[in-house]
Protein backbone atom coordinates (compact mmCIF):
# COMPACT_ATOMS: atom_id res chain seq x y z
CA UNK A 1 0.00 0.00 0.00
CA UNK A 2 1.10 3.62 -1.07
CA UNK A 3 1.66 5.86 2.22
CA UNK A 4 -0.41 8.69 2.32
CA UNK A 5 2.48 10.79 4.05
CA UNK A 6 4.44 11.99 1.20
CA UNK A 7 8.20 13.22 2.32
CA UNK A 8 8.40 16.63 2.60
CA UNK A 9 5.47 16.61 5.15
CA UNK A 10 6.31 16.58 8.55
CA UNK A 11 5.09 13.84 10.96
CA UNK A 12 3.23 16.73 13.26
CA UNK A 13 2.05 18.47 10.10
CA UNK A 14 0.73 14.91 8.56
CA UNK A 15 -1.41 14.46 11.96
CA UNK A 16 -2.61 17.58 11.63
CA UNK A 17 -4.46 17.14 8.43
CA UNK A 18 -5.29 14.02 8.88
CA UNK A 19 -7.10 14.57 12.25
CA UNK A 20 -9.31 17.70 10.28
CA UNK A 21 -10.37 15.40 7.92
CA UNK A 22 -11.24 12.62 10.09
CA UNK A 23 -13.10 15.57 11.91
CA UNK A 24 -15.11 15.91 8.47
CA UNK A 25 -15.45 12.11 7.80
CA UNK A 26 -12.94 11.99 5.27
CA UNK A 27 -10.02 10.13 5.96
CA UNK A 28 -10.78 6.60 6.23
CA UNK A 29 -8.77 3.73 7.23
CA UNK A 30 -7.12 0.93 5.26
CA UNK A 31 -6.26 2.15 1.45
CA UNK A 32 -8.65 5.63 2.41
CA UNK A 33 -5.83 7.49 2.03
CA UNK A 34 -5.29 10.91 2.61
CA UNK A 35 -4.85 13.49 -0.06
CA UNK A 36 -1.80 15.33 0.75
CA UNK A 37 -1.67 18.10 -1.26
CA UNK A 38 -3.56 21.27 -0.30
CA UNK A 39 -6.18 22.72 -2.60
CA UNK A 40 -3.97 26.07 -4.68
CA UNK A 41 -5.45 29.20 -5.14
CA UNK A 42 -6.28 28.12 -8.82
CA UNK A 43 -5.49 30.76 -11.79
CA UNK A 44 -7.88 31.90 -14.35
CA UNK A 45 -7.06 30.93 -17.77
CA UNK A 46 -7.52 32.36 -21.04
CA UNK A 47 -7.76 30.34 -24.37
CA UNK A 48 -5.84 31.95 -27.09
CA UNK A 49 -6.12 29.13 -29.50
CA UNK A 50 -7.57 25.56 -30.66
CA UNK A 51 -7.02 23.43 -32.81
CA UNK A 52 -8.06 19.55 -33.85
CA UNK A 53 -7.31 16.62 -35.72
CA UNK A 54 -8.19 13.17 -35.76
CA UNK A 55 -7.26 9.10 -36.85
CA UNK A 56 -9.14 6.27 -37.62
CA UNK A 57 -8.20 3.09 -36.48
CA UNK A 58 -9.96 -0.13 -37.96
CA UNK A 59 -11.13 -2.63 -35.25
CA UNK A 60 -12.27 -6.08 -35.53
CA UNK A 61 -16.15 -5.76 -35.63
CA UNK A 62 -17.55 -5.27 -31.98
CA UNK A 63 -20.87 -6.48 -32.09
CA UNK A 64 -23.56 -4.79 -29.15
CA UNK A 65 -26.83 -2.74 -29.67
CA UNK A 66 -27.96 -5.30 -32.42
CA UNK A 67 -25.19 -4.06 -34.93
CA UNK A 68 -21.25 -3.71 -34.97
CA UNK A 69 -18.36 -0.98 -35.16
CA UNK A 70 -15.51 -1.33 -37.17
CA UNK A 71 -14.07 2.05 -37.33
CA UNK A 72 -12.84 4.32 -34.23
CA UNK A 73 -12.08 7.96 -34.35
CA UNK A 74 -9.70 9.15 -32.03
CA UNK A 75 -10.51 12.98 -31.48
CA UNK A 76 -7.35 14.65 -30.63
CA UNK A 77 -7.90 18.51 -29.29
CA UNK A 78 -5.36 21.41 -28.86
CA UNK A 79 -5.85 23.91 -26.60
CA UNK A 80 -3.44 26.86 -26.08
CA UNK A 81 -3.30 29.03 -23.44
CA UNK A 82 -2.26 32.70 -23.36
CA UNK A 83 1.14 32.15 -21.45
CA UNK A 84 2.04 29.95 -24.80
CA UNK A 85 1.09 26.56 -22.54
CA UNK A 86 0.03 24.22 -25.53
CA UNK A 87 -1.75 20.82 -24.70
CA UNK A 88 -3.13 18.27 -26.63
CA UNK A 89 -6.52 16.09 -25.50
CA UNK A 90 -7.16 13.09 -26.42
CA UNK A 91 -11.23 11.23 -26.79
CA UNK A 92 -12.13 8.14 -28.38
CA UNK A 93 -15.46 8.42 -30.47
CA UNK A 94 -18.33 6.34 -29.75
CA UNK A 95 -21.15 6.58 -31.91
CA UNK A 96 -23.30 3.54 -31.34
CA UNK A 97 -22.73 3.52 -27.75
CA UNK A 98 -23.52 7.06 -26.90
CA UNK A 99 -26.63 7.02 -29.14
CA UNK A 100 -27.55 4.31 -31.72
CA UNK A 101 -30.45 6.21 -33.36
CA UNK A 102 -27.66 8.38 -34.67
CA UNK A 103 -25.64 5.29 -35.84
CA UNK A 104 -28.76 3.79 -37.55
CA UNK A 105 -29.77 6.46 -39.34
CA UNK A 106 -25.97 7.63 -41.10
CA UNK A 107 -23.31 5.93 -42.80
CA UNK A 108 -20.33 4.65 -39.75
CA UNK A 109 -18.03 7.46 -41.30
CA UNK A 110 -21.51 9.88 -41.07
CA UNK A 111 -21.97 9.52 -37.46
CA UNK A 112 -18.28 9.62 -36.14
CA UNK A 113 -18.08 13.25 -38.59
CA UNK A 114 -20.81 14.62 -36.72
CA UNK A 115 -19.57 13.54 -33.50
CA UNK A 116 -15.95 15.48 -34.25
CA UNK A 117 -18.11 18.35 -35.92
CA UNK A 118 -19.37 19.10 -32.21
CA UNK A 119 -15.90 18.50 -30.92
CA UNK A 120 -15.11 21.27 -33.52
CA UNK A 121 -17.61 23.48 -32.44
CA UNK A 122 -16.86 23.09 -28.61
CA UNK A 123 -13.31 24.45 -29.22
CA UNK A 124 -14.20 27.41 -31.39
CA UNK A 125 -17.25 28.60 -28.71
CA UNK A 126 -14.29 28.50 -26.24
CA UNK A 127 -11.48 30.14 -27.82
CA UNK A 128 -11.14 33.45 -26.46
CA UNK A 129 -12.87 32.80 -23.34
CA UNK A 130 -11.21 31.88 -19.71
CA UNK A 131 -11.64 29.29 -17.35
CA UNK A 132 -10.91 28.80 -13.65
CA UNK A 133 -11.71 25.15 -13.64
CA UNK A 134 -12.21 22.13 -16.31
CA UNK A 135 -15.49 21.27 -14.36
CA UNK A 136 -16.61 25.18 -14.77
CA UNK A 137 -15.58 24.87 -18.18
CA UNK A 138 -17.34 21.37 -19.02
CA UNK A 139 -20.97 22.95 -17.65
CA UNK A 140 -20.99 26.13 -19.40
CA UNK A 141 -20.35 24.04 -23.09
CA UNK A 142 -22.71 21.03 -22.56
CA UNK A 143 -25.68 23.10 -23.25
CA UNK A 144 -24.44 24.78 -26.56
CA UNK A 145 -22.80 21.70 -28.08
CA UNK A 146 -25.69 19.51 -26.88
CA UNK A 147 -28.42 21.70 -28.84
CA UNK A 148 -25.65 21.85 -31.83
CA UNK A 149 -25.77 18.25 -32.15
CA UNK A 150 -29.07 18.18 -31.84
CA UNK A 151 -29.54 20.55 -35.08
CA UNK A 152 -26.65 18.74 -37.06
CA UNK A 153 -27.82 15.52 -36.42
CA UNK A 154 -31.60 16.10 -36.96
CA UNK A 155 -32.53 14.49 -33.78
CA UNK A 156 -34.35 16.63 -31.20
CA UNK A 157 -34.08 13.46 -28.81
CA UNK A 158 -29.81 13.06 -29.37
CA UNK A 159 -28.67 12.23 -26.01
CA UNK A 160 -26.70 13.94 -23.75
CA UNK A 161 -23.93 11.08 -23.81
CA UNK A 162 -23.30 11.79 -27.23
CA UNK A 163 -22.53 15.53 -26.66
CA UNK A 164 -20.43 14.19 -23.61
CA UNK A 165 -18.45 11.77 -25.56
CA UNK A 166 -17.47 14.68 -28.10
CA UNK A 167 -16.39 17.22 -25.25
CA UNK A 168 -13.95 13.91 -23.70
CA UNK A 169 -10.69 15.64 -26.07
CA UNK A 170 -11.51 19.19 -25.25
CA UNK A 171 -12.21 18.30 -21.62
CA UNK A 172 -8.80 16.16 -21.40
CA UNK A 173 -7.11 18.88 -23.35
CA UNK A 174 -8.46 21.42 -19.87
CA UNK A 175 -7.59 18.96 -17.33
CA UNK A 176 -3.80 18.94 -18.73
CA UNK A 177 -3.50 22.67 -19.18
CA UNK A 178 -5.23 23.28 -16.03
CA UNK A 179 -2.74 21.16 -14.30
CA UNK A 180 0.27 22.55 -16.37
CA UNK A 181 -0.84 26.34 -15.41
CA UNK A 182 -1.16 25.37 -11.77
CA UNK A 183 2.23 23.25 -11.53
CA UNK A 184 0.40 20.46 -10.94
CA UNK A 185 2.40 17.26 -11.35
CA UNK A 186 0.50 14.39 -10.36
CA UNK A 187 -3.59 13.24 -10.70
CA UNK A 188 -4.01 13.31 -6.82
CA UNK A 189 -2.90 17.21 -7.07
CA UNK A 190 -5.50 18.21 -9.91
CA UNK A 191 -9.04 16.80 -8.28
CA UNK A 192 -10.58 19.96 -6.73
CA UNK A 193 -11.43 19.06 -2.61
CA UNK A 194 -15.20 18.42 -3.42
CA UNK A 195 -14.66 15.80 -5.54
CA UNK A 196 -11.43 14.04 -3.31
CA UNK A 197 -13.95 11.80 -0.83
CA UNK A 198 -15.29 9.83 -4.17
CA UNK A 199 -11.73 9.26 -5.00
CA UNK A 200 -9.97 8.58 -1.77
CA UNK A 201 -9.03 4.77 -2.32
CA UNK A 202 -5.69 3.32 -3.66
CA UNK A 203 -6.29 -0.16 -5.11
CA UNK A 204 -2.20 -1.81 -5.29
CA UNK A 205 -4.26 -3.87 -8.24
CA UNK A 206 -6.73 -3.14 -11.09
CA UNK A 207 -8.94 -5.82 -12.37
CA UNK A 208 -8.22 -5.69 -16.52
CA UNK A 209 -11.71 -7.08 -17.70
CA UNK A 210 -11.86 -7.47 -21.23
CA UNK A 211 -15.42 -7.79 -23.19
CA UNK A 212 -17.10 -10.14 -25.62
CA UNK A 213 -19.07 -9.58 -28.09
CA UNK A 214 -22.60 -10.57 -28.52
CA UNK A 215 -21.86 -14.45 -30.06
CA UNK A 216 -18.88 -14.96 -28.52
CA UNK A 217 -17.96 -18.54 -28.93
CA UNK A 218 -17.77 -20.09 -24.94
CA UNK A 219 -14.47 -21.84 -25.77
CA UNK A 220 -12.99 -18.31 -26.64
CA UNK A 221 -14.51 -17.20 -23.21
CA UNK A 222 -12.92 -19.95 -21.78
CA UNK A 223 -9.62 -19.41 -23.04
CA UNK A 224 -9.64 -15.42 -21.51
CA UNK A 225 -10.21 -17.19 -18.06
CA UNK A 226 -7.51 -19.62 -19.06
CA UNK A 227 -4.99 -16.86 -19.34
CA UNK A 228 -5.86 -15.60 -16.29
CA UNK A 229 -8.96 -12.78 -16.63
CA UNK A 230 -11.31 -13.74 -13.57
CA UNK A 231 -14.31 -10.95 -14.55
CA UNK A 232 -15.63 -10.83 -18.29
CA UNK A 233 -17.74 -8.52 -19.84
CA UNK A 234 -20.60 -10.77 -21.58
CA UNK A 235 -22.69 -8.75 -24.09
CA UNK A 236 -26.12 -9.83 -24.37
CA UNK A 237 -29.02 -8.43 -26.39
CA UNK A 238 -28.79 -10.63 -29.51
CA UNK A 239 -30.02 -9.06 -32.35
CA UNK A 240 -33.45 -10.23 -33.28
CA UNK A 241 -36.81 -10.13 -32.23
CA UNK A 242 -37.54 -10.13 -28.05
CA UNK A 243 -38.04 -13.70 -28.42
CA UNK A 244 -35.56 -14.42 -30.45
CA UNK A 245 -32.77 -12.16 -28.03
CA UNK A 246 -34.27 -14.04 -25.34
CA UNK A 247 -33.62 -17.50 -26.53
CA UNK A 248 -29.87 -16.29 -27.51
CA UNK A 249 -29.16 -14.81 -24.49
CA UNK A 250 -30.27 -18.23 -22.70
CA UNK A 251 -28.43 -20.89 -24.36
CA UNK A 252 -24.85 -17.94 -23.76
CA UNK A 253 -25.59 -18.00 -20.06
CA UNK A 254 -25.99 -21.77 -20.10
CA UNK A 255 -22.51 -22.19 -22.45
CA UNK A 256 -20.45 -20.04 -20.43
CA UNK A 257 -21.71 -20.93 -16.85
CA UNK A 258 -20.74 -24.62 -18.49
CA UNK A 259 -17.46 -23.22 -19.52
CA UNK A 260 -15.98 -21.24 -16.56
CA UNK A 261 -18.63 -21.47 -14.23
CA UNK A 262 -16.90 -23.98 -11.47
CA UNK A 263 -13.17 -21.35 -11.85
CA UNK A 264 -11.69 -20.16 -8.83
CA UNK A 265 -10.42 -16.59 -7.82
CA UNK A 266 -8.23 -15.33 -4.97
CA UNK A 267 -10.19 -11.67 -5.80
CA UNK A 268 -13.80 -12.36 -4.71
CA UNK A 269 -15.26 -13.32 -1.81
CA UNK A 270 -17.19 -16.40 -2.58
CA UNK A 271 -13.96 -17.59 -4.49
CA UNK A 272 -16.07 -18.24 -7.46
CA UNK A 273 -15.44 -16.38 -11.23
CA UNK A 274 -18.29 -13.17 -11.39
CA UNK A 275 -20.51 -12.26 -14.46
CA UNK A 276 -20.62 -8.81 -15.84
CA UNK A 277 -23.25 -8.89 -18.34
CA UNK A 278 -24.15 -5.64 -20.66
CA UNK A 279 -27.25 -6.05 -22.75
CA UNK A 280 -27.04 -2.65 -23.33
CA UNK A 281 -30.81 -1.14 -22.98
CA UNK A 282 -31.71 -4.17 -25.67
CA UNK A 283 -34.14 -5.60 -23.11
CA UNK A 284 -37.77 -3.97 -23.51
CA UNK A 285 -39.63 -5.62 -20.49
CA UNK A 286 -38.65 -6.45 -16.66
CA UNK A 287 -40.31 -9.77 -17.44
CA UNK A 288 -38.36 -11.09 -20.21
CA UNK A 289 -34.95 -10.00 -18.04
CA UNK A 290 -37.00 -11.98 -14.97
CA UNK A 291 -36.75 -14.71 -17.69
CA UNK A 292 -33.19 -14.47 -17.79
CA UNK A 293 -32.49 -14.37 -14.55
CA UNK A 294 -34.99 -17.23 -14.08
CA UNK A 295 -32.62 -19.50 -15.63
CA UNK A 296 -29.19 -18.39 -13.69
CA UNK A 297 -30.94 -19.58 -10.86
CA UNK A 298 -31.88 -22.81 -12.54
CA UNK A 299 -28.61 -23.92 -13.56
CA UNK A 300 -26.96 -22.34 -10.24
CA UNK A 301 -25.23 -18.97 -12.48
CA UNK A 302 -27.51 -16.81 -10.41
CA UNK A 303 -25.50 -16.26 -7.40
CA UNK A 304 -22.30 -15.40 -9.97
CA UNK A 305 -23.75 -12.49 -11.41
CA UNK A 306 -21.65 -8.95 -9.98
CA UNK A 307 -23.53 -6.99 -12.29
CA UNK A 308 -25.78 -6.65 -15.09
CA UNK A 309 -25.39 -3.35 -16.75
CA UNK A 310 -28.11 -1.33 -18.43
CA UNK A 311 -30.94 -4.27 -19.18
CA UNK A 312 -32.95 -1.56 -20.34
CA UNK A 313 -33.65 1.19 -22.95
CA UNK A 314 -33.38 4.87 -20.96
CA UNK A 315 -37.13 5.83 -21.21
CA UNK A 316 -37.98 2.87 -19.27
CA UNK A 317 -38.65 3.90 -16.02
CA UNK A 318 -38.98 0.30 -14.22
CA UNK A 319 -37.33 -0.30 -11.11
CA UNK A 320 -34.79 -2.51 -10.72
CA UNK A 321 -34.14 -2.58 -6.86
CA UNK A 322 -36.11 -5.99 -6.15
CA UNK A 323 -34.33 -8.23 -8.64
CA UNK A 324 -32.15 -9.56 -6.65
CA UNK A 325 -29.30 -9.09 -8.58
CA UNK A 326 -27.27 -5.38 -8.91
CA UNK A 327 -28.09 -3.17 -11.46
CA UNK A 328 -25.67 -0.82 -13.33
CA UNK A 329 -26.52 2.55 -14.96
CA UNK A 330 -24.26 3.42 -17.36
CA UNK A 331 -24.83 5.50 -20.53
CA UNK A 332 -27.92 6.40 -19.10
CA UNK A 333 -26.20 8.14 -15.93
CA UNK A 334 -25.08 10.76 -18.59
CA UNK A 335 -24.65 13.33 -15.90
CA UNK A 336 -25.10 13.45 -12.59
CA UNK A 337 -28.75 14.77 -12.01
CA UNK A 338 -29.37 11.52 -14.07
CA UNK A 339 -27.18 9.37 -12.05
CA UNK A 340 -29.45 10.41 -8.82
CA UNK A 341 -32.17 9.25 -10.57
CA UNK A 342 -31.17 6.07 -11.51
CA UNK A 343 -30.16 5.85 -8.18
CA UNK A 344 -33.65 6.42 -7.30
CA UNK A 345 -35.28 3.77 -9.85
CA UNK A 346 -33.01 1.24 -7.93
CA UNK A 347 -29.51 0.73 -9.81
CA UNK A 348 -27.21 0.13 -7.14
CA UNK A 349 -24.18 0.74 -9.03
CA UNK A 350 -22.95 3.00 -12.05
CA UNK A 351 -20.44 1.98 -14.59
CA UNK A 352 -18.48 5.42 -14.80
CA UNK A 353 -16.13 6.40 -18.08
CA UNK A 354 -13.54 8.96 -18.00
CA UNK A 355 -13.26 8.62 -20.89
CA UNK A 356 -16.53 8.56 -22.49
CA UNK A 357 -18.45 11.04 -20.33
CA UNK A 358 -15.77 13.42 -19.45
CA UNK A 359 -13.49 13.28 -16.24
CA UNK A 360 -15.16 16.43 -15.22
CA UNK A 361 -18.69 14.69 -15.29
CA UNK A 362 -16.67 11.47 -14.02
CA UNK A 363 -15.71 13.19 -10.71
CA UNK A 364 -19.46 14.63 -10.29
CA UNK A 365 -21.30 11.32 -10.71
CA UNK A 366 -18.19 9.14 -8.38
CA UNK A 367 -18.84 11.65 -5.53
CA UNK A 368 -22.33 11.31 -5.93
CA UNK A 369 -22.21 7.52 -5.43
CA UNK A 370 -19.88 7.36 -2.98
CA UNK A 371 -21.93 10.20 -0.89
CA UNK A 372 -25.05 7.31 -1.56
CA UNK A 373 -22.95 4.65 -1.23
CA UNK A 374 -23.12 3.21 -4.48
CA UNK A 375 -20.63 1.08 -5.99
CA UNK A 376 -18.95 1.95 -9.34
CA UNK A 377 -16.41 0.75 -11.73
CA UNK A 378 -14.52 1.94 -14.58
CA UNK A 379 -16.53 1.21 -18.19
CA UNK A 380 -14.67 1.00 -21.43
CA UNK A 381 -15.50 2.71 -24.84
CA UNK A 382 -13.02 0.52 -26.52
CA UNK A 383 -10.47 3.55 -25.98
CA UNK A 384 -6.59 3.98 -27.37
CA UNK A 385 -4.30 2.89 -24.42
CA UNK A 386 -3.22 6.65 -23.17
CA UNK A 387 -7.55 6.85 -22.57
CA UNK A 388 -7.11 3.33 -20.36
CA UNK A 389 -4.56 5.12 -18.39
CA UNK A 390 -6.81 8.01 -17.87
CA UNK A 391 -9.65 5.66 -16.94
CA UNK A 392 -7.71 3.51 -14.54
CA UNK A 393 -6.51 6.85 -12.82
CA UNK A 394 -10.40 7.05 -11.74
CA UNK A 395 -10.56 2.66 -11.55
CA UNK A 396 -7.64 2.81 -8.93
CA UNK A 397 -9.18 5.44 -6.28
CA UNK A 398 -12.91 4.36 -6.43
CA UNK A 399 -14.37 2.11 -3.20
CA UNK A 400 -14.01 -1.18 -3.49
CA UNK A 401 -16.87 -3.30 -5.27
CA UNK A 402 -18.68 -5.24 -3.00
CA UNK A 403 -17.33 -8.39 -2.87
CA UNK A 404 -14.05 -7.92 -4.32
CA UNK A 405 -10.77 -7.12 -3.25
CA UNK A 406 -9.50 -4.98 -6.46
CA UNK A 407 -10.67 -1.84 -8.28
CA UNK A 408 -12.52 -3.12 -11.27
CA UNK A 409 -11.80 -1.55 -15.24
CA UNK A 410 -13.27 -2.76 -18.16
CA UNK A 411 -10.92 -2.36 -20.79
CA UNK A 412 -11.04 -4.03 -24.15
CA UNK A 413 -8.95 -2.03 -26.57
CA UNK A 414 -6.34 -4.67 -27.01
CA UNK A 415 -8.80 -7.53 -28.44
CA UNK A 416 -10.54 -4.96 -30.98
CA UNK A 417 -8.19 -2.33 -32.30
CA UNK A 418 -6.40 -3.75 -35.17
CA UNK A 419 -3.32 -1.58 -34.86
CA UNK A 420 -3.27 -1.90 -30.87
CA UNK A 421 0.63 -2.52 -31.14
CA UNK A 422 0.86 0.51 -32.81
CA UNK A 423 -1.25 2.55 -30.26
CA UNK A 424 0.85 1.46 -27.59
CA UNK A 425 3.98 3.14 -28.82
CA UNK A 426 2.18 6.57 -28.72
CA UNK A 427 1.64 6.31 -24.95
CA UNK A 428 4.16 8.62 -23.13
CA UNK A 429 4.97 5.65 -20.76
CA UNK A 430 4.49 2.53 -22.67
CA UNK A 431 6.68 0.20 -20.62
CA UNK A 432 5.27 1.17 -16.79
CA UNK A 433 4.58 -1.53 -14.68
CA UNK A 434 0.61 -0.23 -15.04
CA UNK A 435 0.47 -1.19 -18.33
CA UNK A 436 0.28 -4.60 -19.13
CA UNK A 437 -1.81 -6.85 -17.77
CA UNK A 438 -0.63 -9.71 -15.57
CA UNK A 439 -2.67 -12.67 -14.48
CA UNK A 440 -5.83 -10.75 -15.19
CA UNK A 441 -4.58 -7.76 -12.95
CA UNK A 442 -2.96 -4.39 -13.36
CA UNK A 443 -0.54 -3.45 -10.75
CA UNK A 444 -1.53 -0.12 -9.68
CA UNK A 445 1.81 0.41 -7.21
CA UNK A 446 3.73 3.28 -6.15
CA UNK A 447 5.41 4.23 -9.32
CA UNK A 448 1.71 4.53 -11.32
CA UNK A 449 0.38 6.54 -8.61
CA UNK A 450 3.67 8.97 -8.81
CA UNK A 451 3.81 9.09 -12.36
CA UNK A 452 -0.13 9.12 -12.57
CA UNK A 453 -0.03 6.53 -15.54
CA UNK A 454 1.91 8.83 -16.99
CA UNK A 455 -1.39 10.57 -18.32
CA UNK A 456 0.34 14.13 -17.59
CA UNK A 457 3.23 13.73 -19.64
CA UNK A 458 3.01 14.46 -23.77
CA UNK A 459 3.00 11.74 -26.55
CA UNK A 460 5.43 12.92 -29.00
CA UNK A 461 2.80 11.56 -31.72
CA UNK A 462 0.00 13.21 -30.64
CA UNK A 463 2.05 17.02 -30.13
CA UNK A 464 3.86 16.28 -33.40
CA UNK A 465 0.02 17.00 -35.08
CA UNK A 466 0.27 20.35 -33.80
CA UNK A 467 3.88 21.20 -34.63
CA UNK A 468 4.50 24.83 -36.05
Amino acid sequence: MISGKPEHFSRREFARRAGMLAAAGIFAPENNILNPFPQPAVKKITIKNVSANFEREPLNPYRFKGSAITDSWQAIAMLESDSGIRKVGLGTQGVLWSDSKVFAAHSESAGNALMYAMSERALQMIKGTSFNDPVQLLDDMLPEVLAYGKKITGNAELRKTFALNALVCVDNAAWLLYAQENGMKQFDEMVPAAYRPGLSYRHEKVASIPSFAVGTSPERIKQAADEGYFILKLKTGAAGTQQEMIEKDIAFLTAVHRAIGHYETPYTQNGKIPYYFDANGRYEKKETLLRFLDHAKKIGAFDQIAVIEEPFEESNEAFVGDLGVRVAADESAHTVEDAAHRIELGYSAIAVKAIAKTLSMTMKITQLAYEKKVPCFCADLTVNPILVDWNKNVAARLQPFPGMSVGLQETNGHQYYKNWDKLVTFHPMPNGSWTKTQKGVYLTDKSFYVESGGILAPSAHYEAMFAG
